[in-house]
């Protein structure tokens, strides 16, 4: 499909339509920010290149530009999310700069985030606004492989917490990258989650759980559909299968990234069955809302890439743009 008319449908993918009789109640979305780092070395990870003195010339100048950038994003994004799962973040200390900045501070979000193990030093982290959501529980979930202990990759994270009166799940993933062909790694990964998964689902078989983030992979692949059991379709739905709420989105050829001409849609939002409007619950995922939110100034204007996410670097060069993702969210309503 034409890059232009994509860059048609994202010209609309933030104005959600829903039938009369569903009431919005809130946005949960997910946003991979990108190298969310500081100015300051942390000898513990590999951040070298993100110093004043290092590849990028990553100034105080150049982070402060950054957090308002991605403060801007959030802030508009249906006027902030009640609940956003954020990736590519160095330590929490980027998280309370960026709560703090000037787009974002009014409302009030707070941070749950915790070190994990991977070679960069990047982590994911939730972001939640605490007159909206009531967390009492977290755990970190590490992906280990049993054949390599040398193996280091971001840990999931699980949050449980109160939801418009009722016990919601976040579960906030950033798998292995595709960089060296690593999708053994991204299945380990669905393995890892499908474990906890089950465990839940098995104690508590209405658990209403949204797991998000940034999988490396599109809602076809194997990870997602044959580990994790993840369909897009209700009716293929079996016990204990998860629905996809990107599913058709990617079927018609959309994304939230653009890589060597092609759309790829890796930052999804899944979904337990417990959350479909279907099973008459005190409040649901209203049908048909997940959206990609991509305005105007948020894309590429020329060239090639024209219509794809404007990053911060771009071949090198800063562009000082926002991420080579653009953020997803779904609707809950009643």
């Amino acid at each position: 499909m034409r890059l232009s008319i994509i860059i048609v449908f994202l010209l609309f993918v933030s104005h959600c339509v829903f039938a009369q009789n569903d009431q919005p109640l809130g946005v949960v979305a997910f946003y991979n920010l990108e190298n969310l780092f500081d100015t300051v070395d942390d000898p513990t990870i590999n951040d070298e290149e993100y110093l004043p003195d290092g590849e990028k010339e990553w100034t105080e100048e150049r982070y402060q530009a950054k957090l308002d950038n991605m403060s801007k994003v959030i802030a508009k994004m249906t006027y902030g999310p009640d609940i956003i799962g954020v990736s590519e973040v160095e330590n929490r200390k980027v998280l309370e700069d960026l709560v703090n900045t000037s787009a974002l501070k009014g409302k009030q979000y707070q941070i749950i985030h915790f070190d994990s193990p991977d070679y960069r030093g990047i982590d994911v982290a939730l972001l939640y606004r605490q007159n909206k959501f009531t967390p009492f529980f977290t755990k970190q979930i590490p992906v280990d492989d049993p054949d390599n202990s040398s193996f280091k990759t971001r840990d999931i994270l699980w949050v449980k917490g109160l939801y418009y009166g009722d016990t919601l799940n976040v579960v906030v993933n950033h798998w292995p990258s595709r960089r060296g062909g690593k999708e053994d790694m991204r299945i380990l990964a669905a393995q890892t989650l499908r474990k906890h998964l089950d465990s839940t689902l098995a104690n508590y078989p209405e658990s209403k759980i949204i797991l998000m983030g940034d999988f490396n992979d599109d809602p076809t692949n194997r990870s997602i559909r044959k580990e994790l059991f993840a369909e897009g379709k209700e009716k293929k739905l079996e016990a204990g299968y998860f629905y996809n709420t990107s599913w058709d989105t990617f079927k018609d050829g959309f994304g939230t990234l653009f890589y060597r001409g092609a759309w790829n849609l890796f930052d999804q939002i899944i979904i337990s069955q417990s959350l479909l409007k279907s099973k008459n619950s005190n409040y649901y995922y209203i049908p048909e809302s997940f959206k990609v939110y991509a305005p105007v100034w948020m894309r590429e204007e020329k060239g090639n890439n024209a219509g794809a996410p404007l990053r911060t670097f771009s071949y090198g060069v800063y562009k000082n743009g926002y991420s080579d993702h653009y953020p997803s969210f779904i609707v809950i309503g009643k």
